[in-house]
């Protein structure tokens, strides 16, 4: 009894001492839980906030001088969690660095809160390109800020937009006139300053660059030596042929004569999926350079060059860069280059499936069912395909395919109709047609063969059989009357035996009776 009253107190006095504890060491503890709350909310804060710019745009190109832009950009919520007071604001270190004049005191664009996954754009208005810029890309820095609603976040993102200088003016003419500009001729001849967008020439088009002195007595007036326009012999170049170019190349200096005259073509390289890049053009025979000796004062002469294009080239404008090295009267050296944009076909090839007609022979009235297949096996897209049925004593509907990509089928399904009779022996066309990227309709044919029979009389039939339900029926007839000849003569020759077998009965009988009475 005594023992079991000491483990009790016991028991009690550690259960006492953890409560002093307990109250002796309360800020300690709480403390601990503190620290360990506190670190969960920072944990919190961190949560990662990302915000993407220009996501799915393009680089936007522009010219000095232009008015009126507005430039769109794109935000982009990558993390999370949604954001909110999403801002966007231009960051203006250099005013040279920006492409833009400074017409506003604040550029500052609020989005407000995007959502996570999703995306706002702000648009910067009014906008006008500096005159002076330069033909390169500008780097655009934006600040971009947003909170998620506990804690407020800041980054920077940086964009790029291509800018083209303005075309350098011509100084003011000498005396000799020297610097006068000379108009286009057959392919459009325009100059432009160095900062000119080859990218943007279509086909026909030539660009002049300024003359550079590179050595000797370089007179005070430069004589400009511009390519004032160009043919080709064929009129239009196919890919994988050998074609003439021809450049009217003038001499604008009213003045002064320019001589020994080099000029280089280069073709920039091309390539496609199936082949390494290698020049568009290549001379078809011999370098690629030509001499000029002499070009007098103010006039025009023309240089040629023998090329072939490329078999894979693409239908579309490829450009030639030609540079040229001159000297003028004085000795003073001078370069410069154009460059032409040289528009190349390719010719459309297709091959047809044969022509499935079912049935191959029909009567006047009855329809027939043509199908065949249209294998692109070029490298140009067929436009507007079409096709027509047309031949003697046939008609039908056009049928209409669309547009056929290279390398894809285009599958030709129509009905003709019988109208008058003709033989197997007969050809009929199917005609198709089509376009090219320019609306150029060409078209070939392709030849079937149907026979048309006459048209079947239904009305004589039915006339036939009710006559026939009309008469009586004879084989019935004939079959009974031979069935009753037949029992009639059984019948007859029936009697007959009946009555001689009677008769010789009788006979018999008769002579029985005799026999007897001669007995008695």
């Amino acid at each position: 009894m005594k023992r079991k009253k000491k483990i009790i107190s016991a028991v009690l006095g550690i259960c006492m001492l953890s409560v002093s504890l307990g109250a002796a060491l309360p800020e300690k503890v709480l403390a601990k839980e503190t620290q360990e709350i506190e670190i969960t909310a920072d944990a919190k804060a961190v949560s990662p906030v990302r915000l993407s710019l220009g996501d799915g745009q393009t680089a936007p190109k522009y010219k000095a001088g232009q008015d009126g832009i507005s430039l769109k950009v794109k935000v982009t919520n990558k993390g999370n969690a949604a954001v909110q007071n999403v801002r966007v604001t231009p960051v203006i270190d250099n005013a040279s660095d920006w492409p833009f004049e400074i017409g506003e005191w604040n550029y500052e664009k609020d989005l407000g809160t995007i959502e996570a996954g999703k995306d706002g754009t702000v648009s910067f208005d009014q906008l006008k390109v500096r005159q002076d810029v330069e033909s390169k890309s500008y780097g655009l820095k934006f600040q971009v800020s947003c909170d998620d609603g506990s804690q407020e976040y800041q980054m920077e993102k940086l964009l790029y937009v291509t800018t083209t200088a303005a075309p350098k003016e011509d100084p003011a003419p000498s005396q000799d006139g020297g610097n006068s500009a000379a108009g286009s001729s057959d392919s459009n001849g325009s100059d432009a300053g160095a900062g000119a967008d080859l990218s943007a020439m279509s086909g026909g088009d030539v660009y002049n660059s300024e003359p550079v002195a590179t050595g000797g007595s370089a007179s005070t007036s430069v004589p400009r030596v511009i390519v004032e326009g160009f043919r080709t012999e064929p009129g239009d170049v196919n890919a994988g042929s050998d074609f003439k170019l021809i450049i009217k190349v003038k001499n604008t200096s009213k003045s002064t004569a320019v001589s020994n005259m080099l000029f280089d073509l280069q073709a920039p390289a091309s390539g496609t999926e199936a082949a390494a890049e290698a020049p568009a053009f290549l001379p078809a025979s011999g370098g690629s350079s030509i001499y000029l000796e002499k070009i007098p004062a103010n006039q025009t002469k023309e240089i040629s060059i023998q090329l072939n294009a490329r078999a894979d080239l693409v239908q579309k404008p490829y450009s030639i860069d030609m540079s040229m090295k001159y000297e003028d009267g004085n000795g003073g050296q001078y370069e410069a280059s154009s460059s032409l944009a040289i528009p190349v076909k390719q010719a459309a090839r297709f091959e047809f499936s044969e022509l499935q007609i079912s049935p191959s022979s029909i009567a006047v009235g009855e329809e027939a069912n043509i199908t065949c297949n249209l294998y692109n096996t070029g490298r140009t897209k067929l436009y507007n395909v079409k096709a027509k049925f047309e031949g003697e004593g046939i008609s039908g509907q056009d049928v209409f395919v669309g547009n056929v990509e290279s390398g894809a089928t285009g599958t030709i399904d129509g009905m003709i109709n019988g109208d008058t009779e003709r033989s197997m022996d007969q050809p009929c066309k199917m005609i198709v047609t089509y376009e090219d990227e320019a609306g150029n309709e060409s078209k070939v044919e392709q030849e079937f063969n149907i026979e048309v029979t006459p048209a079947v009389d239904d009305t004589a039939m039915p006339m036939e059989e009710e006559e026939q339900s009309k008469g009586l029926p004879m084989v019935p007839i004939l079959i009974l009357i031979l069935a009753v000849a037949v029992v009639i003569a059984a019948v007859v020759i029936t009697k007959k035996k009946k009555k001689k077998r009677a008769q010789l009965e009788e006979e018999d009988l008769m002579d029985e009776v005799d026999r007897f009475t001669e007995d008695e």
